[in-house]
């Protein structure tokens, strides 16, 4: 096996690692991956890395859409979730680990309790909140197994 087809399966598992343990932006990892395994092997590996950018496209897509709508519908405004990133990036700093998330939980939650006044709606609102977060990583996380198996495909069929 080449050395770069070896680390284009790095790039690919470390992408979808950093899906589930949020730090790298897993799917773009992932898709990189594919790119240096169609060029280093070139030929109809580059039909591969063609179908995983349209998966990846796709996910991207359907991960910011579909979240957004759910949001939507709850009546939770989107800068909701922008302080809420905001306040997990800081979490992420200042308490090692769970800090994202729990900068994440406590931003959002404080938004809408600015918002709606009274800490049952602003908790309805963070639950809805969270889904959207979860629905959007677990959205891309899909596409990026997605990708992992039409490289896999690629390595089988290119031989």
């Amino acid at each position: 096996m080449q050395p770069l087809t070896v680390l284009s399966g790095l790039m690919i598992a470390v992408g979808i690692v950093g899906l589930i343990v949020p730090v790298l932006p897993g799917l773009a990892l992932s898709l990189l991956g594919v790119l240096l395994w169609a060029w280093s092997t070139g030929g109809a590996a580059w039909w591969f890395f063609a179908a995983a950018c349209v998966v990846a496209v796709i996910g991207w897509i359907v991960q910011y859409t579909v979240p957004g709508k759910r949001m939507a519908a709850a009546g939770v405004p989107g800068r909701v979730l922008l302080l809420g990133a905001v306040c997990g990036i800081v979490g992420f700093f200042v308490i090692p680990v769970v800090g994202l998330f729990i900068g994440f939980v406590l931003g959002v939650l404080l938004a809408e309790l600015g918002r709606t006044r009274t800490i049952a709606d602003a908790w309805t609102s963070t639950k809805h909140a969270l889904r959207a977060v979860v629905t959007s990583v677990a959205i891309e996380l899909t596409a990026a197994v997605v990708v992992a198996l039409i490289w896999v495909a690629g390595l089988l069929t290119t031989r």
